[in-house]
């Protein structure tokens, strides 16, 4: 599996199948506040519905696990600690601040801002990993695929009435940055379905918890909500576990500059699902810059850089 895994086709295909599955998160969350009649500005209900989300998704992660032939111990206490920082950063903290912010600024706003991911790690991933390099083909890849997420996004901008929520989905981005160069540290040695199914199980219990300490409910009885809610439980186990053993095996940057494609992923299957106007000459024009941002940081480097 680790020589799978290391393949650069396999690589790339795998981190477009993550962002795919991602991109379906967008509509389906909506679908799902509609299930549960989540209003707008319940934003404990919101937060037990991201909670349950990943919690579920953990333990989809820990069976397949348990009952998919891994054979590598249980980590001790002291090793629990990393996977719980990974939880409270990569999944708890992000989703806390996206779920506070999103309803002070514009969905254009949070595409634009949670792009940023892509650039904060790549910038940050030479301090922490010596053979990923920073090089001018990898900062104008990024640029060159911002340009694309700009593009999929007409009309963002901050202003004074959006301030508030730009700045809390700008600390969701900073999370997820982090997370990614955590996640990498992290599973170095260790199996990444057993990181994975902690971090969804711990960061989606404080979510939980969150929700309900601010009010927030949901109808378990509801059939349709629940296909939702298990669904994107699905795509978090499927995507995050994938994402995780991504990070293992290649660098840092070369696999979150694939997180572009998230939101143009998410405005097409929004059109496809939801009948959302979104199929626009601008949705080509972004798919073709953020193509060739990937393509230009996914150059091969130099031999110091090879794994």
């Amino acid at each position: 599996m680790e020589k799978f895994f290391q393949n650069r086709i396999v690589a790339v295909c795998c981190a477009v199948l993550c962002t795919l599955l991602w991109g379906t998160a967008f509509p389906f969350i909506k679908l799902g506040y509609d299930a549960f009649c989540i209003a707008d500005g319940d934003v404990g209900a919101k937060l037990l519905f991201a909670g349950s989300r990943f919690f579920i998704a953990g333990l989809m992660v820990l069976l397949v696990s348990a009952f998919g032939g891994s054979r590598s111990p249980a980590p001790s206490w002291r090793g629990f600690a990393p996977l719980l920082l990974l939880g409270l950063v990569q999944t708890a903290a992000q989703y806390l601040f996206t779920y506070i912010g999103i309803g002070f600024t514009t969905g254009a706003n949070t595409s634009i801002i949670t792009a940023c991911a892509s650039f904060l790690t790549v910038l940050s991933a030479p301090l922490f990993f010596r053979g990923d390099r920073l090089t001018w083909l990898k900062i104008l890849g990024c640029a060159v695929g911002f340009c694309g997420v700009f593009a999929v996004n007409p009309g963002g901008g901050i202003s004074g009435d959006t301030l508030f929520g730009d700045g809390m989905i700008f600390l969701s981005t900073v999370c997820a940055a982090a997370g990614n160069l955590l996640s990498k540290k992290i599973a170095a040695g260790r199996n990444p379905l057993t990181v994975t199914a902690v971090q969804l199980l711990f960061g989606g219990l404080l979510l939980a918890a969150a929700g309900l300490l601010v009010g927030g409910r949901m109808d378990a009885s509801n059939l349709r909500g629940m296909l939702i809610l298990l669904w994107l439980a699905f795509v978090s186990a499927a995507a995050f576990a994938l994402w995780t053993t991504l990070l293992k095996y290649h660098p840092a940057s070369r696999i979150t500059v694939f997180n572009l494609l998230v939101p143009v992923f998410g405005t097409a299957l929004s059109g496809v699902l939801l009948g959302e106007k979104v199929f626009r000459w601008e949705t080509l024009v972004s798919l073709l810059l953020i193509t060739a941002g990937i393509a230009l940081v996914n150059i091969q480097g130099t031999s110091k850089e090879r794994r």
